[in-house]
């Protein structure tokens, strides 16, 4: 994987840059479509392609790991050939989805046991096996395997289990450069800062992350219940740290809002499940401002979901259609309404873009962080 940074803002820490994989060019900063299971849910590849225009998605190890399982992610020769995506794809670690599973997992220096919430069955995670556990997925960029602190947590706490993801990380860059990918592409490994909310480790936490010299870096343990301007503090705190030659990865972030202010802070990739999860409960991010369509006002609005938007679904169905299927409990809506959702998100990248390159970012990021997040 190569990254190469092609300018920053002048007024704020904004930056362009391209990152190359074997699956294609990454244009910086984007947004990846979380797709947990193998699939975006909701969403067809060819809409991620064509409407959507998604340059990379996310898989979880974790989910992937446990259903389809690896014997046949193998058999398939990886997960771009069983979901028939030939883009860029991400893996998280299962790190998180191990987090949160608080009441059914133990967490040892050799790694973490933990209980499957499918059928009940236990298995154990260390950092050389998620390693190999995302070989086998196939993804361009694999994470590390970290502990993700809960929000709130007390010092002694966050001190333990960031150190904990320090040994773990070691343990991963060894294995990741001991063996060699499965299916002719090269992979690449991406560190994890932690720290929960206290500074000096945080600062402790990038420099050894840092330290490490691998192709690009992620910020975790944030958007995990802390106050915006706290997640902000710390995003801009450790992106100072980070070496500026490498992409930027805030990780389960975020509102619109939280996308535009981390671009600001020098953030280069974000993902987060709410496009997608919010579209299926009726929730609409729009260029406007956002919309809850269940909402009786939309019932004879006959105008396009996004006129500004456009495109085969936002520039095509109308609010009140989409409102009737939602209503209804019509599969249909899901779909429209994350694609949407998700057309939305890339397209809101591309003007972030495309407003660096002018030198007009900060003042249109100010003005987009009031009017997106306007309930219509």
């Amino acid at each position: 994987m190569k990254f190469e940074l092609l300018h920053t803002d002048s007024q704020t820490k904004a930056r362009l840059g391209k990152i190359e994989t074997d699956h294609g060019v990454i244009e910086t900063p984007i947004f990846m479509p979380v797709g947990t299971a193998g699939t975006v849910k909701a969403v067809h590849t060819r809409e991620l392609h064509n409407d959507i225009q998604a340059q990379i998605i996310l898989g979880n190890t974790y989910h992937l790991y446990l259903r389809p399982g690896l014997d046949v992610l193998k058999q398939a020769g990886g997960l771009h050939k069983f979901n028939g995506w030939n883009k860029p794809i991400l893996t998280d670690s299962g790190g998180y989805q191990v987090y949160s599973l608080a009441e059914n997992r133990k967490i040892t220096e050799e790694g973490v046991k933990f209980k499957s919430h499918i059928d009940g069955s236990y298995h154990f995670f260390s950092p050389e096996s998620v390693m190999d556990i995302e070989r086998t997925i196939g993804a361009d960029i694999m994470m590390a395997f970290d502990e993700c602190p809960p929000y709130p947590c007390d010092y002694t706490y966050a001190k333990k289990s960031m150190h904990l993801t320090h040994r773990w990380l070691e343990r991963c860059c060894k294995r990741v450069d001991e063996t060699e990918g499965l299916y002719g592409y090269s992979q690449t490994l991406f560190p994890i800062v932690q720290g929960s909310v206290f500074k000096d480790l945080r600062k402790e936490s990038a420099e050894f992350i840092a330290s490490m010299g691998r192709e690009g870096n992620a910020i975790g343990g944030l958007s995990v219940g802390e106050p915006a301007e706290m997640m902000y503090e710390m995003t801009e705190f450790v992106c100072d740290i980070l070496p500026k030659d490498k992409p930027r990865y805030l990780m389960g972030v975020g509102t619109p809002a939280n996308i535009l202010e981390g671009i600001a802070l020098g953030i280069d990739m974000f993902d987060c499940v709410m496009p997608t999860r919010n579209a299926r409960n009726g929730m609409l991010f729009t260029t406007q401002g956002i919309i809850n369509i269940r909402n009786e006002k939309w019932k004879n609005d006959f105008t396009p979901i996004d006129e500004t938007l456009g495109g085969e679904v936002s520039g095509f169905y109308t609010k009140a259609y989409l409102r009737h299927l939602m209503i209804s409990k019509e599969i249909l809506a899901a779909q429209i309404a994350s694609i949407h959702n998700l057309r939305f998100y890339l397209w809101l990248v591309t003007q972030a873009k495309e407003q660096i390159r002018l030198g007009t970012f900060k003042a249109w990021k100010d003005k987009m962080v009031v009017d997106l997040m306007r309930k219509l």
